[in-house]
């Protein structure tokens, strides 16, 4: 399976990303890295792959906040490209900072994600669970880490959670896994994910790796 990782912003450096998922590599997942996506991707490079890992927030990179996607600008993939590429069949999933977006500061990336980004506590033990009987969650126990606790506003109609994340700060419970059908392609979110040791636990690379697959529909 050929995956696309797109990570390294302001708040969320790319190694920590690209560390966190490398033992996917021994499975068979055939990673590529992409930390500065607005100088590199096209619509053609983008569809040479099965699924599409983004957690990368609307920024251009770590030292550079200035927004990712801007018409002004030579951005060749835009949102809505990425959702063309899931409706035809493809399987994208927003991981960690890549469900940072909202209806107010880039609609069309709310629309794929399906969530509104309202914010987190500081940094806390974090219990995620399943929430229903999904192929996601196939041998996924429940696990706690010190994480970003993430509070998503989840406005897709057709999202189908399969995860939740509780902690003892004013997030409570949040959604924090959930999944979507869009055209011939599926969608996956996840909001775990913003240290190395998240996505470094057992748990969560049996996530994960059950994630690629039902989105690559295998």
């Amino acid at each position: 399976m050929k995956v696309l990782v797109i990570c390294n912003d302001f708040w969320h450096p790319g190694e920590v990303v690209a560390r966190g998922l490398k033992p996917l590599e021994k499975k068979g997942y055939e990673l590529d890295v992409v930390m500065y996506a607005r100088d590199i991707l096209t619509t053609e490079m983008i569809r040479e792959y099965d699924v599409i890992v983004n957690a990368k927030s609307n920024v251009f990179g770590p030292a550079n906040d200035a927004p990712w996607f801007d018409a002004n600008l030579p951005t060749m993939v835009m949102p809505r490209d990425f959702r063309n590429y899931v409706e035809e069949g493809h399987g994208f999933i927003a991981l960690h900072a890549g469900n940072c977006y909202s209806r107010k500061n880039c609609p069309d990336m709310a629309d794929l994600t399906g969530n509104d980004f309202i914010g987190h506590p500081a940094q806390c033990d974090v219990t995620y669970r399943a929430a229903g009987d999904h192929p996601v969650m196939d041998g996924v126990e429940p696990f706690t880490v010190r994480d970003e606790h993430y509070i998503l506003d989840v406005f897709a109609a057709d999202a189908e959670v399969f995860m939740t994340g509780t902690s003892d700060s004013e997030a409570g419970t949040q959604p924090a896994g959930y999944a979507r059908r869009m055209g011939g392609g599926r969608f996956v979110c996840l909001s775990p994910g913003h240290n190395c040791h998240v996505l470094l636990h057992p748990q969560f690379q049996k996530l994960i790796a059950n994630a690629l697959d039902w989105c690559a529909q295998k």
